[in-house]
This record gives C-alpha cells, structure tokens and sequence, in this order.
C-alpha cells in the first residue's frame, strides 16, 4: 500500500469513533465475524490486530484473508472496508504489549490465554456503502 494512503488511513482510525467487525473464514469456508478493536497501523505498511486464541485467530490461521468493517458512530452510514491478508504473528511480545489499549487485571487477561499480534497487509479499501472508486 501506498505511503500516503497508508497514513491516511491511520489517522482516519485514530480519530473516527465506531464499531470495527473482523470476519474470517476456515480453510472450508465456515465464516466467522467478532468486534474488534481498530487496527494498529505499523510503520512497515501493515496494519496489526490483537487476537486472543479463539476461532477468529484459529480461522486466521488456515485461511489467511480477512475482512475488516468499520462503521462510525452516529447518522448514516459511513465507514471503510479494508480486506486483508495475513503476512506473521507474534505471541506475547513486547510489542503486543506496547500496543494494546485497553488494560485487564492480570488475572482476568491470564484467563483468557495466549494472545498474538497479527500482522496483515492491506489488500483492497472501499467506502462502508459502495463499491468504491473502482467499482
């Protein structure tokens, strides 16, 4: 992804407030969809998503595309689609850690176990509504 279009991007997920749905699917199809926080967005052009062990990171796993959808708050419908396709992870690092936003008791985030950061490169954006410029 383009440089501009990248930070673009970051600073539309650092400053618009909503509701960001990440979808996934298993090697067979079988979809899935959970909420998730807003992307990172990382120097390097890929974006990273924090990911307990649970289905979406198993379906990440054997199928590595995805899609994100963000809807902002408020009237209307306005938001982004980014479809993505995962390129590493990381469990438990430093990182990880540095990123995360959102702060548990450590016991209740132990329970939870492993987390992983996934790192995906953005494959295609478009409009919420739309098919985009493109389309």
């Amino acid at each position: 992804m383009e440089n501009a279009k990248h930070e673009n991007l970051k600073d539309y997920f650092e400053n618009a407030k909503g509701v960001c749905v990440l979808a996934t699917a298993d090697k067979e199809g079988k979809v899935n969809a959970a909420i998730y926080a807003r992307p990172h967005f990382m120097e390097d052009g890929t974006v990273a998503v924090i990911m307990n062990d649970r289905l979406t990171h198993a379906n990440i796993r054997s199928n590595p595309h995805a899609a994100f959808l963000f809807m902002e708050e408020g009237k209307g419908y306005k938001g982004k689609r980014l479809y993505m396709t995962m390129v590493r992870e990381e469990e438990e690092s430093e990182l990880l850690y540095e990123l995360k936003r959102r702060q548990y008791p450590s016991k209740t985030d132990a329970a939870k176990g492993p987390k992983f950061l996934v790192f995906f490169t953005i494959d295609k954006v478009l409009p919420l509504i739309g098919p985009g410029e493109d389309g």
